[in-house]
C-alpha cells in the first residue's frame, strides 16, 4: 500500500547548503522558494548559493579528496555504498514523496523507481572493488616493465535536472563514491529536496564530511561550479543550450566533461509489428512523467499500411490515461513542473495546428477542482506531421507525440537521422533482419527493439551529436571518473 503522508524532511524549516558535513546558510543570506507542482503551495525555502558558497564547497571537496577519504580502501568504499543502499531503501517512500510533492511525478511511477535505484547503488558498490589497471607489453629498446594505474579524477561538479531528482542525484554520487572522488552537487531549483536528503543519508552511511556537498540555487550557481578552476570534472544532465554554456565554461581549466543532453528520439513502428504491444509502449514512451523525459520517443514513425490504425489506437490509449494530482495512486499524467515549463509546452500546442499538423486528441490545459492549482496538459497527439515542422524538430519536453507516416526502411532511417539529436530510438518489427539493420543505421546512443526505455546500470546510456558525449551506466560510467596513469619501471 502506498502511503501519502508528508515526509519528515518537509518540516517548515529553511533548507541550508550542505558543505563539509555541515548545514550552513548561503553567505549572502539569500534564499529562494520551492513550490509543489500539483498544488502550487510553498514546500520549502532553500539557501541560494552564490559563487562564494560554491568556492567553500569546492575547497571542502578538495580537502576531503586529499584527506581521510583518500585512505579508504576499495572494500571500505564498497561498504559505504552498501550501507547507503540500505538507508535509501529504508527511507525510499519518503524520498519518493519529496519528488512527488515538489516536481509532480505521479506517486505510483515514483515508487516504481525503487528497483532501479537499488540496482544502481549496489552496482556501483560492486564496481568499487573491481577498478584495475593493466600490465602492458612494450617494444622500448631497454627492458622496462609497463603498466597502468586507475586513479580518481578528483573533485567532481555535478549538475542535475528537475525531471528525476532522486535518481539523478544517486546516478551522479554513486560513481563518485565508488572511485574515490569527491563531489559538489547542484540540484535543479525546482527539485532540490530529495538530493539534499540523499546527501544527508550519505553522511549517515559513513561518507566523511566534505566528500558529498550540495549547493542549491539557480543557473548562476551552476555556472560558478562549471567555471571553478579547482573542479576536475563536470557531469551534467539537462538541455543542450545549458550544456553548451557549461562546456564553454569548463574550457578554462580543461575539465573532463560528461554531457547527457536533450533528444527528439525516433520510435519506428513497421506494419509487421505486434501492434497490441507497440501501442501502450509508444504512448508511454512519450507520456511517461508528463513527457518530461530526455529520451522520450516523441517522433513516432508509423509505416503507412497501419498508420491510421495506430493513430487511432494511440489516441484511444491516451484518452484513457488518468490525469490528476501526483499523490493520487491512480494518476498516470501528473502536472508539468512549473508555470515556465507549461508556457513552453503550450507554445507548441498552438504551433502544431499553425504548421498544418492534425490534432487528434489533447492539445489543451486540463483544469477543474484540484487541477486548477497546477499545470496539467492533456496527452496530445499530432498526426500528419512532416519533418520540417518545428514540433517535429524541437524538444518540447511535454506530453506531445508527433506521428509521421513512412513507406520504406531506407526512407525512415534517413528521416530518423535527420536531426541534431541522437539520444535514443525504438524499432518495432517481427523481422529480426529489419530490426538489426535499423539498430546499426540509427545514429543514437540507445536503441530499443520491441520495447521502449529500458535502463540498467550495467548498460551504457548517452547520446550522439548534440545529445551529448560520454556515457553513464556500464564500464564507461566508472571510467569517466578515473584518470589513467602509465608507469614504466626499469627492473
Amino acid at each position: 500500500m502506498i502511503e501519502t503522508r508528508r515526509p519528515a524532511f518537509i518540516d517548515g524549516k529553511p533548507k541550508q547548503l550542505l558543505i563539509d558535513g555541515q548545514h550552513v546558510d548561503a553567505l549572502s543570506g539569500k534564499t529562494f522558494q520551492s513550490f509543489s507542482a500539483s498544488t502550487g503551495e510553498l514546500v520549502a525555502d532553500l539557501a541560494l548559493a552564490g559563487a562564494e558558497d560554491v568556492d567553500r564547497a569546492v575547497r571542502a571537496a578538495r580537502a576531503a579528496f586529499e584527506g581521510p577519504w583518500s585512505r579508504f580502501k576499495p572494500a571500505e568504499r564498497q561498504a559505504v555504498l552498501l550501507r547507503l543502499a540500505d538507508l535509501v531503501d529504508a527511507e525510499f517512500q519518503d524520498l519518493a514523496l519529496l519528488d512527488v510533492i515538489e516536481m509532480g511525478r505521479p506517486i505510483t511511477a515514483a515508487m516504481g523507481l525503487r528497483g532501479m535505484l537499488q540496482r544502481s547503488l549496489r552496482h556501483f558498490a560492486g564496481a568499487a572493488t573491481a577498478i584495475h589497471g593493466e600490465t602492458l607489453s612494450n617494444s622500448f629498446p631497454v627492458d622496462l616493465l609497463s603498466y597502468t594505474l586507475k586513479e580518481p579524477v578528483g573533485v567532481v561538479g555535478a549538475i542535475i535536472p528537475w525531471n528525476g531528482p532522486l535518481f539523478s542525484a544517486a546516478w551522479k554520487v554513486a560513481p563518485v563514491l565508488a572511485t574515490g572522488c569527491t563531489i559538489v552537487l547542484k540540484p535543479a531549483e525546482d527539485a532540490s529536496l530529495s538530493p539534499l536528503r540523499f546527501a544527508q543519508l550519505c553522511l549517515e552511511a559513513g561518507v566523511p564530511p566534505g566528500v558529498v556537498n550540495v549547493v542549491t540555487g539557480a543557473g548562476e550557481t551552476g555556472a560558478a561550479l562549471s567555471v571553478h578552476p579547482d573542479v576536475d570534472k563536470i557531469a551534467f544532465t539537462g538541455s543542450c543550450e545549458t550544456g553548451q554554456r557549461i562546456i564553454a565554461a569548463s574550457a578554462g581549466s580543461v575539465k573532463k566533461v560528461t554531457m547527457e543532453l536533450g533528444g527528439k528520439s525516433p520510435n519506428i513502428i513497421f506494419a509487421d509489428a505486434d501492434l497490441d504491444a507497440a501501442t501502450p509502449a509508444a504512448a508511454m514512451g512519450v507520456f511517461n512523467n508528463s513527457g518530461q523525459v530526455c529520451a522520450a520517443g516523441t517522433r513516432l514513425f508509423v509505416e503507412r499500411p497501419v498508420y491510421e490504425e495506430m493513430v487511432q489506437r494511440i489516441a484511444a490509449f491516451a484518452a484513457d490515461l488518468k490525469i490528476g494530482p501526483s499523490l493520487d495512486p491512480e494518476t498516470v499524467i501528473g502536472p508539468l513542473v512549473s508555470a515556465k515549463q507549461f508556457a513552453r509546452v503550450s507554445s507548441y500546442l498552438d504551433l502544431g495546428p499553425q504548421e498544418g499538423a492534425r490534432l487528434v486528441t489533447g492539445g489543451h490545459r486540463v483544469t477543474g477542482g484540484a487541477l486548477d492549482k497546477g499545470h496539467w496538459v492533456a496527452p496530445t497527439i499530432f498526426a500528419d506531421v512532416t519533418d520540417e515542422m518545428r514540433i517535429a524538430r524541437e524538444e518540447i519536453f511535454g506530453p506531445v507525440s508527433c506521428i509521421l507516416p513512412f513507406d520504406s526502411l531506407d526512407e525512415v532511417i534517413g528521416r530518423a537521422n535527420a536531426t541534431r539529436f541522437g539520444l535514443a530510438g525504438g524499432v518495432w518489427t517481427r523481422d529480426i533482419g529489419k530490426a538489426m539493420t535499423a539498430v546499426k543505421r540509427i545514429r543514437a546512443g540507445s536503441i530499443w527493439v520491441n520495447h521502449y526505455f529500458a535502463m540498467d546500470p550495467s548498460v551504457p546510456f548517452g547520446g550522439y551529436k548534440m545529445s551529448g558525449y560520454g556515457r553513464e551506466g556500464g564500464a564507461e560510467h566508472i571510467d569517466a571518473y578515473l584518470q589513467t596513469k602509465g608507469v614504466w619501471i626499469r627492473t
